[in-house]
C-alpha cells in the first residue's frame, strides 16, 4: 500500500480511508497495518526521529474498508476513546446483504454477542454475551441477484457485530467468508461515515467516503 488516502489532518488527529484486507493494527501475521503505515507517513512528513505517537481509537475488521480516525496525541486519544465508550462517536456503514425478499425495509437488531476462541462471534443469551444493537434501512434492491444495499447505523461496536447479526437472520453479507457463502468475493461492507467531536476544538466533525465502485457495489447507485 503506497497511497494513503487522507481526508483530514491537523495537530491532533488524522482521518484516513482504510482499504479492504489491510489490518487496523499489527497482529501475529506481521502483515501491513494502518497504524504502521500512518506512523511512517508522519515520520517522513515531519522528519521526526525515533518513535512517532499514534493512538488507535477504533478498529475495522481486516476485510472491511472505510473511514478511520487516529489520534496524534495522547490527550486526543483519551478524549476520542471516551466518546467511543459513551456512544458520542458514531459510525455508519453500507453493506450488501443476501435478500430473498424477506428483509424488512428498515429494522433494529438487538442481540447479545459472545466472542469465541477461534476469533468468531455468535448470538447468545443475555447472561452469556454483550449487548449489541444496530439499525438499518434498505437503500436499494437487486431482485435479479437476490441482493439489497443497506445503510447501517451501528449503536454498539461488538466483534463482527454487523456480520453476525445479519447472518443470524439469514441475510449474510455478500462476500463474507466466515459467516456467509464461502467463495472468492470480497466482503461488501464499508464504514462510509464517522461522526465525533474534535478532541480540542469541540467542533462536530463528519467525514464521508463511499465504497469503491467494484465487485457487487457497481450494481447499485452509491
Amino acid at each position: 500500500m503506497n497511497d494513503l488516502e487522507i481526508l483530514y489532518e491537523d495537530n491532533h488527529i488524522i482521518v484516513v480511508v482504510k482499504p479492504n484486507n489491510i489490518l487496523s493494527q499489527s497482529d501475529s501475521t506481521k502483515d501491513t497495518d494502518m497504524l504502521t503505515i500512518i506512523k511512517n507517513y508522519l515520520k517522513k512528513k515531519y522528519n521526526k526521529p525515533g518513535n512517532v505517537y499514534l493512538g488507535l481509537v477504533h478498529r475495522l475488521d481486516r476485510p472491511v474498508s472505510g473511514v478511520m480516525v487516529f489520534a496524534k496525541t495522547s490527550k486526543a486519544a483519551s478524549r476520542l476513546s471516551e466518546q467511543v465508550r459513551t456512544h458520542v462517536f458514531k459510525k455508519r456503514y453500507m453493506a450488501i446483504v443476501w435478500d430473498d425478499g424477506s428483509l424488512k425495509d428498515s429494522d433494529t437488531f438487538i442481540d447479545y454477542i459472545s466472542k469465541a476462541d477461534d476469533n468468531s462471534s455468535k448470538i447468545v443469551s443475555s447472561s452469556d454475551g454483550k449487548y449489541a444493537e444496530l439499525s438499518y434501512r434498505v437503500l436499494e434492491c437487486d431482485k435479479k441477484n437476490s441482493l439489497s444495499l443497506v445503510d447501517i447505523e451501528l449503536k454498539t461496536g461488538r466483534h463482527h457485530q454487523i456480520r453476525v447479526q445479519f447472518s443470524s437472520r439469514n441475510h449474510p453479507l455478500f462476500g463474507d467468508q466466515r459467516y456467509g457463502k464461502r467463495d472468492n468475493n470480497q466482503i461488501a461492507l464499508h464504514a462510509y461515515q464517522i461522526e465525533f467531536i474534535h478532541p480540542t476544538t469541540k467542533e462536530k466533525m463528519i467525514f464521508v467516503s463511499k465504497p469503491n465502485r467494484e465487485s457487487k457495489w457497481i450494481n447499485f447507485n452509491i
